[in-house]
């Protein structure tokens, strides 16, 4: 490829990324400066070399709460696609739905968390990251999955489908904060959202059975060296500073994000308040 661009790019041949990212039909790359004028014909080469239908160019970051990704079409025109990994098929638009390869680790231990007949909320469900594997693999007795953006809703319910796991899942279109769930009836709740899903914990918090159970909480951490300790602190804050205690805590580093930044979740079993689990009694006799 390096050889058919030289004519037209010259010495920027030599950028050519090495490393892409692979959707089912589409493939992502992220594209150097010096060979941006270029990107039509960059796309054309890794269209026919890796035989995809169409190439995005990442422009970088995500725009928006629903943290859609900035890409732009270097070749090709479709953008929907159907990915396999993991044993799980995802349909989605790589144009417009993030899927990060770094995630992949953390899809798969979703499966790999849940025990048999565990009830699980999914807060931030997307297309089925982790509400997917939670379900098809864990055994789960139920997931509520809920998601705010319309279109990733729409691929949820797709997905759900594709993967045979209707009788499990139950989805939700709407803010997880106002989506009428059963409060004190779940023993695990995912937050995977970024930057940061300690916002969140409160309402996590009052979804958790009275007894306690664990919470996976997403945040960026900037302290490249104590990144374990301090994700562990804060989301001790968020949950004690919301009536919560916690009964053990193991922070995971799951990819770096940006400079001196890190993506982490922290697997907490946590205690909700007394009066979220008494409201959430009375709620169940009501």
């Amino acid at each position: 490829m390096r050889d058919r661009l030289r004519p037209l790019a010259g010495r920027a041949a030599t950028d050519l990324p090495r490393g892409y990212q692979r959707l089912g039909k589409v493939l992502l790359l992220r594209l150097p400066r010096s060979l941006s004028p270029f990107g039509s014909r960059v796309g054309e080469l890794y269209r026919e070399e890796m035989g995809v239908e169409t190439v995005l160019g990442f422009e970088g970051g995500v725009e928006g709460e629903l943290r859609r990704p900035r890409l732009r079409i270097l070749a090709g025109e479709r953008t929907e696609t159907v990915h396999q990994e993991e044993g799980i098929l995802w349909h989605l638009d790589a144009a417009a739905i993030m899927f990060a390869a770094g995630n992949r680790s953390e899809r798969r231990r979703a499966g790999e968390l849940v025990r048999p007949g565990e009830r699980v909320a999914d807060l931030f469900a997307g297309i089925g990251y982790f509400t997917l594997p939670a379900a098809k693999f864990g055994h789960p007795q139920v997931v509520h999955a809920v998601e705010k953006n319309p279109r990733s809703h729409a691929y949820l319910l797709e997905n759900v489908r594709a993967n045979r796991v209707e009788e499990v899942v139950v989805p939700h279109l709407g803010d997880n904060r106002t989506v009428a769930l059963p409060l004190g009836a779940f023993d695990r709740v995912f937050l995977g959202y970024l930057p940061s899903s300690l916002p969140f914990v409160p309402r996590a918090l009052e979804l958790l059975d009275g007894s306690g159970g664990w919470m996976h909480v997403h945040l960026v951490v900037s302290s490249p060296k104590s990144w374990a300790q301090d994700a562990r602190e804060e989301v001790a804050r968020a949950v004690l500073a919301a009536g919560g205690e916690v009964l053990e805590s193991h922070p995971r580093r799951v990819k770096p994000y940006g400079p001196a930044r890190t993506h982490a979740v922290v697997d907490a079993r946590v205690r909700p308040p007394p009066a979220a689990a008494a409201g959430a009694a009375s709620s169940a006799r009501g």
